[in-house]
């Protein structure tokens, strides 16, 4: 038999439950974020964390605790690429292991996550997500649900993808970075995790050979990518070759041995739409743009916000 008060109670109430349904919808950022998100346990080692990233082509995975589901923090290639001797969080591998890059590697990943996150509630909006994403120059966002557990993560390519239908007449000009941070083919790996975790960088055009210098400066002969350095690093014959454990050994390796060459490339003319298009066919999330042989400038999926931005 049916409870009666419980019957009467829920007809007294049906407005604050008709409330409660619209405050507890989804906002529209869902439509275009990963649900089923892969996350890992802060006890994970960096290595396994590495190998995780390649095997499912993440720039990214969220940290969790097994037990209650919520979000503990973020690791990100460039956390990887700091710890590759970019910035402080080398320290592990040059003062706590004292160069030992075996030792190092196998410390867990809560040592280097990033706990300090930007979030968004998953009943966000995407122009909310695109405003945030810009302001606080990230290029992913975790969605959390009321209770801080992980119900999604959005991307910049996410956003870009899925708005590239709006960009009208643009084209990369207007839109492309001009100033175009470079090295060349002998810069050791310890060198090149420096210059992309100091200017926030996930890719980087390799110039040079040209005798004249200033030719040299912009002949595109290749492509760095922080996903380059993490392949290099999780690779078996990387360890299987090993002549030491010293870390230092690792990093002297030139970046000429693990580079992209013939990298793709675009002209400054090319719509954003096709470009869109590009990124999406050739699972990329930037490309040099050449005019003439040269590298005139590079243009990303952040960009990509900023032309969507104001529609």
């Amino acid at each position: 038999m049916k409870d009666k008060t419980s019957i009467n109670r829920k007809s007294n109430t049906g407005a604050v439950e008709r409330e409660t349904k619209v405050h507890d919808r989804e906002g529209d950022i869902m439509a275009i974020a990963t649900r089923d998100v892969i996350s890992i346990p802060p006890s994970k080692s960096i290595k396994d964390t590495a190998k995780v990233m390649m095997e499912h082509e993440f720039r990214r995975l969220p940290i969790t605790d097994p037990g209650s589901g919520k979000l503990l923090g973020i690791v990100t290639v460039m956390d990887i690429l700091d710890f590759f001797g970019g910035g402080k969080k080398f320290n592990i591998i040059e003062k706590k292991y004292k160069d030992n890059f075996l030792a190092a590697i196998n410390e867990p990943v809560k040592e280097i996550m990033t706990r300090d996150l930007t979030t968004l509630s998953n009943k966000s909006s995407i122009g909310e997500t695109i405003e945030v994403m810009l302001s606080h120059q990230v290029g992913a966002i975790p969605l959390v649900d009321n209770d801080g557990k992980l119900s999604g993560i959005v991307t910049e390519r996410d956003i870009a993808l899925s708005l590239a239908g709006v960009a009208g007449k643009d084209i990369v000009q207007d839109y492309m970075s001009p100033k175009v941070f470079t090295t060349t083919p002998g810069t050791p790996i310890e060198s090149a995790c420096k210059i992309m975790v100091r200017n926030g960088l996930r890719r980087i055009p390799v110039v040079g050979g040209e005798a004249d210098i200033s030719k040299a400066a912009k002949k595109l002969l290749g492509i760095l990518t922080s996903t380059d350095i993490i392949r290099f690093f999780n690779a078996k014959e990387l360890f299987d070759h090993l002549n030491s454990n010293l870390a230092s050994d690792v990093l002297e390796t030139k970046i000429s041995d693990i580079m992209a060459e013939d990298p793709i490339t675009v002209e400054p003319t090319l719509g954003i739409g096709e470009l869109c298009q590009l990124f999406a066919e050739k699972n990329i999330g930037g490309v040099p743009v050449v005019k003439d042989g040269h590298v005139v400038g590079i243009i990303t999926e952040r960009d990509i916000l900023n032309s969507v931005r104001k529609y």
